[in-house]
């Protein structure tokens, strides 16, 4: 029974991971990938899903974007958010997927891709 739990909860982290990528292209996010980190040791979720905007009107409505689609097909509201004041980096925390919506510089700056270098990369295709 044990691990019936464990794969419903992965078959949701992807699930989730996958509502948060259709939020992004909703919006024309730009340079959209999820990391897998399920096999990471010490990962803080399953999945991170990262993108960039150009624009603070355009990080905003991403985030909006990706909090209306999880809530419509999996009817999930984040744990958590931060950045909707600063709009340079604004995450939404679904604990097991965390989104991270970056202003193009800044994503560049903390470099999240090489900060989880084990994780399994995906790279979302426009």
């Amino acid at each position: 029974m044990a691990k019936s739990k464990s794969k419903e909860k992965l078959d949701f982290s992807n699930q989730l991971s996958q509502a948060i990528v259709r939020g992004m292209q909703e919006k024309k996010a730009q340079d959209i990938v999820v990391l897998d980190l399920r096999r990471v040791r010490n990962a803080v979720a399953d999945y991170f899903v990262i993108c960039s905007g150009s624009s603070d009107k355009q990080l905003e409505a991403i985030s909006d974007s990706i909090d209306e689609e999880v809530s419509r097909a999996l009817r999930e509201n984040p744990w958590h958010t931060e950045g909707k004041n600063n709009k340079e980096w604004m995450l939404l925390d679904y604990i097991n997927v965390v989104a991270h919506v970056f202003r193009k510089d800044k994503r560049q700056f903390y470099a999240l891709e090489q900060l989880w270098g084990d994780a399994e990369i995906t790279e979302i295709k426009s």
